[in-house]
């Protein structure tokens, strides 16, 4: 892989497939789904259950790789505006071809993660064995009992369950998708300038979250009887796929995107860094206040993303092997997501009995976890034919 200062939205053949695809935007993916299998490896850190001699290093390490890579799930949000905005066909169109791949897997891979629990008990595993795969919920994911996995599985049309939480990012994405056709039509016609605007305004929104919670906690409009304040139509996750389309169609040159990236990063990775030191070191802190620094749509997270977005439009894959295989690796991202989080926690166990340094068990469990989710969902790509898609996307 190179560098390049001119970059134009180059297709090139995807090998196998057949298809044309934007590369730069497979290596957005690519950098998307290491760091959210990445991301989820600092559980164990930061939810650590119960204490340690060293607890406080393992914290520091949790927030050190905490902060920094908050930018994987804005970055394939990005991805999804800067290939589906404008919508190309009609709504029932977009949406029979889009929402059932997501759909079924999502379906599947649900039941299961809420019937595991009751199935190692099954196996008379120990109920503290939950902690290790599922450390961020806690004791809650300590309950084995067939009773309560079938209440998970009766609940997943309203939400996720305790051992799913990475499946929140399904529930969202099937809401793009729903909403895309009705904002393409905006987009389709708006100018730059008023993307742009759309944009600052987005922009100013995320900094309610930090408003509400150190100067007032309503803003705009919002009080007890409403909670939709004056720019709520602007805010959310839709600012990143603008942002994703937006950027997709403007160049900076190699030298621009260090020299604004790197102060952005710096100083956005310092705030969420710092703010989630600050909120945990009350031992009283609320999940909620937890995540506040940690937040996707937050100022200090669109610093962080905006310029590994930018940098990886300038990498120039030149190899047309190299280029198929990180086609075939990407096209796997669906169901690496899937599989990923039943791994991610005893990769970790794992990093931490081979006795590998403590600031570099994080990024050795996400390379073991996701070499193993990847070559899972290629067996059963391999294995099921055109019936994968139900089963990984």
């Amino acid at each position: 892989m190179q560098m390049r200062d001119n970059e134009s939205a180059v297709r090139v053949g995807a090998g196998i497939s057949g298809t044309s695809r934007v590369v730069w935007l497979d290596v957005v993916r690519l950098v998307a789904m290491f760091t959210v299998v990445c991301c989820h490896c600092t559980d164990p850190f930061n939810f650590y259950p119960g204490t340690a001699p060293d607890i406080g290093r393992i914290k520091l390490w949790g927030a050190v790789y905490g902060a920094f890579l908050r930018p994987c799930v804005p970055l394939f949000v990005m991805i999804t505006g800067a290939l589906l905005l404008p919508v190309s066909t009609s709504a029932p169109v977009f949406y029979k071809k889009r929402i059932p791949r997501v759909l079924w897997p999502f379906l599947l891979w649900s039941v299961l993660y809420a019937l595991f629990p009751w199935l190692t008990g099954v196996l008379g595993l120990a109920p503290e064995t939950m902690q290790v795969f599922f450390p961020y919920s806690g004791e809650v994911a300590m309950r084995q009992s067939l009773g309560v996995s079938l209440g998970y599985v009766a609940g997943i049309p309203l939400n996720f369950s305790p051992n799913a939480v990475h499946m929140w990012y399904i529930y969202l994405l099937i809401g793009l998708y729903l909403y895309l056709p009705v904002f393409s039509a905006w987009v389709e016609k708006a100018s730059r300038k008023a993307q742009r605007n759309f944009l600052a305004v987005w922009a100013v929104t995320l900094f309610i979250p930090y408003f509400q919670k150190f100067v007032d906690g309503y803003l705009w409009g919002t009080c007890s009887w409403n909670a939709f304040g004056m720019l709520y139509y602007f805010a959310g996750f839709n600012g990143y796929l603008l942002l994703g389309h937006y950027l997709r169609n403007t160049e900076w040159s190699l030298g621009r995107t260090i020299a604004l990236g790197i102060p952005l990063f710096a100083a956005g990775y310092a705030v969420t860094f710092l703010g989630f030191r600050f909120m945990t070191a009350d031992p009283d802190c609320t999940p909620e206040g937890l995540e506040l620094f940690f937040t996707y749509c937050s100022p200090n997270v669109l610093a962080m993303t905006l310029p590994v977005f930018m940098l990886c439009k300038k990498v120039r894959v030149r190899s047309v092997s190299l280029r198929n295989a990180l086609a075939d690796l990407t096209a796997c991202g669906f169901g690496v997501y899937m599989i990923h989080y039943f791994l991610t926690g005893p990769s970790v166990a794992v990093a931490r009995a081979a006795h590998i340094p403590m600031a570099l068990q994080i990024p050795a469990a996400a390379v073991l976890a996701f070499a193993v989710s990847w070559i899972v969902v290629r067996l059963i790509r391999k294995a099921a034919g055109s019936k994968a898609r139900y089963i990984v996307g």
